[in-house]
């Protein structure tokens, strides 16, 4: 159907959970879908669909940075009719009152990108979340007695721990409050307005740019499994 997704029209659910990480996407798949099939693997970007309690949800990967993921969410809702995507990621929390592990609920979004250039707009754009998603998924954190916090998050271009700017790229950006940064989020939120689609960012917040604490190999996988099945509840409530 498009050159970056094999799956024919009917094959993604209307609700999609999108990690960045495919093989993610696998395990979300095989260890809490029943009944899943591979829709599409283009480029090796795994996608399914499958039955949570009985409703059809996809999971579908879409790689790491804002362009990677502007380019499956723009095609699942403008060619899938997708009504809603709820990304699934890791962040580097900037908050010291930030777990490693808590769940970060994206309220809102900033950005180091050039992204929003393209709808020529006389201003800054912010794109937000769904907020009836985010009232969802924090219900059901609460609910499951997860750690949750809601707020904005930083996307930037640059992964920090790669940035040649060091602390000072993100320091900043958490006095004016950022709790976390991730590289997806923007992109997400401003394709969903274009679109006038619903979208919601969670995050596991794995290392912490504060203390320098982050998830041990062995916490990698099994950590985000709170993440995945807030998510899920979140999907199968939506309409």
């Amino acid at each position: 159907m498009t050159p970056h997704n094999r799956a024919k029209r009917g094959d993604i659910a209307p609700i999609v959970l999108a990690p960045g990480d495919p093989t993610r996407a696998t395990l979300v798949a095989e260890r809490f879908l029943e009944n899943a099939s591979l829709v599409s693997d283009v480029r090796g970007m795994v996608a399914y669909t499958g039955l949570y309690n009985g409703k059809p949800i996809s999971v579908m990967g879409t790689g790491m940075g804002g362009p990677s993921a502007g380019i499956y969410s723009y095609e699942l809702f403008t060619t899938y009719d997708v009504a809603a995507i709820i990304r699934i990621g890791t962040c580097g929390g900037l908050q010291p009152s930030i777990d490693v592990g808590d769940l970060v609920l994206a309220l809102t979004a900033s950005t180091d990108s050039g992204w929003a250039h393209q709808y020529n707009l006389k201003g800054t754009l912010s794109p937000a979340c769904d907020s009836d998603l985010l009232f969802c998924a924090a219900a059901v954190a609460q609910e499951r007695s997860i750690k949750a916090h809601a707020g904005m998050v930083f996307s930037s271009d640059l992964f920090s721990s790669y940035n040649a700017l060091g602390a000072e790229s993100w320091r900043r950006w958490a006095r004016l409050g950022a709790l976390a940064q991730d590289m997806e989020t923007y992109a997400l939120y401003a394709t969903a307005a274009w679109c006038s689609k619903r979208a919601l960012s969670i995050l596991t917040m794995t290392d912490s740019c504060t203390s320098g604490r982050g998830f041990g190999p062995e916490m990698r996988v099994a950590g985000l499994y709170p993440m995945i099945e807030v998510a899920l509840e979140v999907a199968m409530r939506s309409t």
